[in-house]
């Protein structure tokens, strides 16, 4: 018993003593939880000069042995105390008056919760078309400043244009990061130049280059929504797959709801900044039936009518001043450069029902992509963040899309081959299923007119408001004093950056990665969370704005705008205006807030001085040298991974090669010679492809027999097969072994979109020869990719079911190209039209 005792006892105090020791060690342990210099949970916030910042010295001490050593953790960096997260979020192709916080007929209960909650801006701008906004949204700088002088596809050879966004200009992402913030891009890029989209990289301009730490989404203007041209990072996605009904608008809010739950369950204490940019509303309209169904019938009124009901909304709601005057319907007007639009009572009774249609989709469009931020916004409360949360909501990139021809289209690939009108009743025929995976859709440009209401034109007019003045709303709990009210302040897209930089306490970097940096060129709109300030004098009292030669400049109440030389709905053919010979109006918009009223010829001298102004600001923000040349600029030498090459060659498989890395059998002759070897049993696949359903080609096994289909953008098929010997005789599938299938194809130019003669050979005996009245002129892919081996996304047609691997072995796959037969004037009447594909 006693020796029981004794070990009871020993027992007891041997757990006395290691309780005690732990919890010795638990404080030493929460004291440097608590901030401990060097221990592993300390924290340090930079001064901001430099990012990232240099390593910090050693702290701790180092002898012979651990035991007379004191180890040292480097702090952690974090943005200043309190710093809220960042929820950034805009929309695309959507003019001022397309939601319904700013007025319009379709609800936006997303954003009208923000703008409820906190302000609504009345004028703000963007630059009037993608990528040069989201180039300035994102470094705080002049699009120009950073190679975004236009799309990148128009790039060019000077500074303000080459699609590159410098070192020295580091994007909000760089600078939020390197304070501590999870950084992460949702939706569409279009920041890349588009000689560098393919997995060969390189990366640095890709998102996960420029500050991002996680990416998902698209690279280019614009996607098919139900089968995406998609990327995680830097690697290619098919997240459709399997799940029928999958639409890339709902996956986007998915993906992000996933993150920001995964992130608060890791690291509940570090804030985030999220940059949430889908896809909607930019052409193809493809919104789910269930939400084009809640619009049917909401626009049989027509277009001028759809413009007064807006226009009423924008009084009622106080986001026009009251004696805001509606601009005329562009009737041929000189103001208007001659452009003009049908009226609707002009319109057929079927056109009315198909146009109808058109701007139900949009409407679905738009609606179904504010419910899905909405979700988003929702998962923010749901972690209970939203109180510590800055949320800026910016209702499009630029005005609403002028670019689906006067009539609209069921296939926008039609439109940008310089198709711009299309038979009513094949129309008609795709009436049930617009918008849906059968189409690739867009509108009326009259639509288009009514949705920037009450402005003038339409995207890419960078001089009216109707190209660049966007609704926005921004809420941030607890710091802004006007819940529910409007600002009247003139801002810029450039002015978010400092925003965001104000909110978070962090300081614009002078130094990142050792090159020193260019200033932030906007101002910071957080004055205007101050309820004293509702009515303050914008801190932002000059900008220019300039897109493809037609310009304006704001100056403290006043703006210069010069009047478009050709309506964005047309071609663009003929005489170019001189760049020095634009016509120039002027408007005082403290009176006249929809550039209603030109005073161009009653005050001479204060249209000179800002026209001398515009030329100030020009030359500081590396707009010079104007150049009106517009899409021809796609002539443009520029990197590129195969420039000049005409021989190319594949073996195995290889797919989701971007059309810029492939082939081009546009306007050339061509052959396509693939050497395979088909096993026992026989074969069947894609053996290689570009492009799909709305237009492309397919070389294929189809039940061991080869097929050339070429798809004349979902117009016609033109179609060779192998099985016809001639003389009445048909061929049985390849047997196994190796083969040789050549298509070879005779191009009837010089000039765009002609015909030729196809001719398909099977160990060199001719199987088939078509000769076809016409070829895909200008642009036979955007997002479908270049494949070998199987096919990806769409089919070229419904003979089979994707992915269509090739169950043989490619040994090589080989185009020989032939030179391109078009003329000068031809390949530049083919930029104008095919740069219209590209924003």
């Amino acid at each position: 018993m006693n020796a029981r005792r004794q070990t009871t006892a020993l027992v007891t105090t041997v757990v006395a003593v290691l309780i005690i020791a732990g919890f010795v060690a638990t404080r030493v342990w929460a004291q440097q939880i608590n901030g401990v210099p060097g221990a592993p949970s300390s924290t340090v916030t930079l001064d901001g000069k430099q990012l990232p910042p240099s390593p910090m010295p050693f702290g701790g001490v180092i002898k012979e042995s651990a035991k007379d050593s004191t180890p040292w953790w480097p702090p952690r960096v974090v943005p200043p105390k309190g710093a809220p997260n960042i929820l950034l979020i805009m929309t695309d192709d959507q003019g001022y008056g397309v939601s319904g916080t700013f007025g319009g007929v379709i609800p936006t209960p997303a954003m009208d919760r923000i703008a409820n909650a906190g302000l609504r801006y009345t004028e703000f701008h963007s630059t009037a078309l993608c990528s040069p906004t989201r180039a300035a949204l994102i470094t705080g700088r002049n699009h120009h400043s950073v190679g975004y002088g236009v799309i990148g596809e128009l790039s060019t050879g000077y500074p303000g244009y080459d699609s590159i966004i410098g070192p020295d200009s580091a994007t909000i992402g760089t600078m939020l990061r390197d304070n501590g913030y999870s950084t992460a891009w949702f939706g569409k890029d279009h920041n890349i130049p588009a000689f560098q989209y393919s997995e060969a990289g390189p990366f640095d301009q890709w998102p996960v280059g420029e500050g991002f730490q996680y990416f998902y989404g698209f690279l280019g203007g614009e996607t098919d929504q139900w089968t995406p041209y998609l990327y995680r990072n830097t690697t290619p996605v098919f997240p459709w797959i399997g799940k029928p009904g999958y639409n890339l608008t709902t996956d986007l809010a998915d993906d992000a709801i996933k993150y920001i739950s995964g992130l608060n369950a890791a690291a509940p204490d570090k804030p985030f900044f999220v940059y949430y940019v889908p896809g909607g509303t930019h052409s193809p309209h493809q919104p789910t039936k269930e939400w084009i169904d809640k619009f049917k019938g909401k626009f049989d009124m027509g277009y001028e009518k759809l413009r007064d009901e807006i226009f009423a909304n924008q009084k009622r709601l106080g986001v026009i001043p009251a004696n805001t005057e509606l601009t005329p319907w562009p009737d041929g007007q000189a103001a208007y450069g001659g452009a003009k639009l049908p009226k609707w009572d002009s319109l057929s009774l079927i056109q009315k029902k198909l146009y109808s249609r058109e701007a139900e989709v949009f409407a679905a469009y738009a609606a179904y992509t504010d419910n899905e931020i909405g979700r988003v916004i929702q998962e923010v409360q749901d972690e209970g963040k939203l109180d510590n949360t800055l949320i800026i909501y910016v209702s499009g990139d630029n005005g609403t899309s002028a670019e689906g021809t006067l009539e609209g289209t069921y296939n926008q690939m039609t439109a940008y081959n310089g198709i711009l009108t299309l038979p009513l009743p094949l129309q008609m025929l795709h009436y049930t299923d617009w918008g849906s995976d059968k189409t690739y859709p867009h509108m009326s440009v009259a639509w288009s007119w009514a949705f920037d209401t009450p402005f003038k034109w339409t995207k890419q007019v960078a001089s009216h408001f109707g190209g660049t003045r966007q609704g926005m709303a921004i809420s941030w709990p607890g710091h802004i004093t006007d819940v529910g009210g409007i600002r009247p302040q003139f801002h810029h897209v450039i002015d978010i950056v400092p925003t965001i930089l104000e909110a978070t306490g962090v300081k614009a970097p002078e130094m990142v990665n050792g090159i020193k940096q260019k200033p932030i060129e906007g101002v910071s709109m957080a004055y205007t969370f101050d309820k004293a300030n509702a009515n303050a004098p914008s801190k932002h009292d000059i900008q220019y704005f300039e897109m493809v030669g037609n310009r304006a400049i704001y100056h403290d109440g006043w703006i210069a705008s010069t009047t478009p030389p050709a309506a964005p709905w047309l071609l663009a053919t003929g005489k170019l205006t001189d760049v020095n010979d634009y016509n120039w109006e002027l408007y005082h918009i403290t009176e006249d807030y929809s550039q209603n009223n030109d005073l161009a010829t009653k005050m001479p001298d204060k249209l000179k001085e800002m026209q001398a102004l515009f030329l100030t600001e020009a030359a500081k923000y590396q707009v010079l040298p104007l150049d009106n040349t517009g899409f021809s600029r796609l002539l443009t030498p520029r990197p590129s991974a195969v420039a000049g090459r005409t021989v190319f060659t594949y073996k195995g498989e290889n797919s989701n090669i971007p059309v810029g890395n492939a082939p081009s059998i546009l306007d050339k002759d061509y052959t396509i010679t693939a050497e395979v070897t088909v096993p026992q049993g026989g074969a069947e696949g894609m053996i290689v492809t570009l492009g799909g359903r709305f237009g492309g080609y397919g070389l294929y096994l189809l039940k061991g027999k080869p097929v050339f289909d070429y798809n004349m953008l979902d117009l016609t098929h033109y179609r060779w097969e192998g099985g016809v010997l001639g003389h009445g005789l048909t061929a049985d599938a390849l047997e196994p072994g190796k083969h040789t299938i050549v298509f070879d194809f005779k191009y009837d130019g010089p000039g765009p979109g002609k015909g030729g003669e196809g001719v398909f050979t099977i160990d060199g005996k001719e199987v088939a020869r078509k000769k076809i009245p016409h070829t895909i002129p200008l642009l036979m892919s955007i997002d479908e990719t270049f494949d070998v081996g199987s096919d990806t996304r769409t089919g070229v047609n419904d003979d089979y079911k994707l992915p269509f691997r090739f169950t043989g072995t490619i040994d090589k796959l080989t185009f020989n190209l032939g030179p391109e037969q078009l003329t000068d004037a031809d390949k530049k009447a083919i930029a104008e039209k095919l740069a219209r594909a590209r924003d």
